[in-house]
């Protein structure tokens, strides 16, 4: 019997293959799990429709993830830590707390998002990263000030 397959299966085939399968693999393992349908006009049609819908909403997120990247270009975002004698941190700046400082100002970013190449010890600017869609990614400086 042939099916449309929505997502990859290992063995079978890649998302959108039309492949021939036996009946009871199908009604077995395949339908139960959400991963293929029979491969009639109708789901074909269904299928592709959906597939365009998930693209140009894909590419809308991205430019709106390039929008904010921009943006954060030229911020500078100000945090304040203890610090001992010269430029030394008690610990590190912790992204949850880059994160909280970017929300001050106005940016929602999950902690997730933030990459720092190595962990912020000393007060003075550092460079941020912020991964805003797998293909986009959004560079700040983080301005470390001493606390009180």
């Amino acid at each position: 019997m042939e099916v449309i397959l929505f997502d990859s299966v290992k063995g079978v085939g890649i998302q959108g293959d039309i492949v021939k399968v036996s009946e009871g693999y199908f009604r077995n393992f395949l339908k139960p799990k959400g991963l293929a349908d029979v491969a009639t006009p109708a789901v074909i049609q269904r299928y592709e429709r959906s597939k365009k819908k998930a693209l140009e909403l894909a590419a809308e997120r991205a430019a709106e993830a390039k929008e904010l990247a921009k943006k954060l270009e030229a911020l500078t975002i100000p945090v304040k830590a203890k610090a001992g004698d010269g430029e030394k941190l008690f610990g590190s700046v912790t992204t949850p707390e880059i994160a909280d400082a970017l929300k001050a100002q106005g940016y929602i970013v999950d902690k997730k998002q933030i990459e720092v190449d190595e962990p912020i010890k000393t007060l003075g600017a550092h460079k941020v990263h912020v991964r805003l869609h797998t293909e986009v990614t959004g560079t700040f400086t983080l301005m470390v000030e001493r606390l009180g």
